[in-house]
């Protein structure tokens, strides 16, 4: 199983940005999928889920902002930042759960915030 995040860059404050998170199988074999940063000097934060059914749940933090989503017949799950902000600068990283597995992670994808 493979997960290839790709959208990251440079962009400037209040902007918006769209981060993928394409995977080597049907999003439907995962019991969840996930989005998680890790700014430098900083702990990894889950930014929130999408379940198989379609449930999204945030960070209360992050709510406002940021959006998960899916293209079931791509295999592709979304993450959208609004309004991003100098201090949404970090790696990102999309993460899948199986029962009974190990967790698949994404290679990360940076995004900068600055003007």
């Amino acid at each position: 199983v493979q997960l290839v995040n790709s959208g990251g860059g440079l962009v400037q404050p209040g902007e918006s940005l769209t981060l993928s998170c394409a995977a080597s199988e049907s999003i439907f074999s995962f019991r969840s999928m996930g989005w998680y940063r890790q700014a430098p000097g900083k702990r990894r934060e889950v930014i929130g889920t999408i379940t198989k059914s379609g449930t999204t749940n945030y960070l209360d933090s992050l709510k406002d902002r940021f959006t998960i989503s899916r293209d079931v017949a791509k295999n592709t799950v979304y993450l959208q930042i609004h309004s991003l902000k100098p201090e949404d600068t970090a790696n990102y990283t999309c993460n899948g759960r199986k029962p009974d597995e190990p967790d698949y992670w994404g290679q990360g994808t940076q995004v900068t915030v600055s003007s």
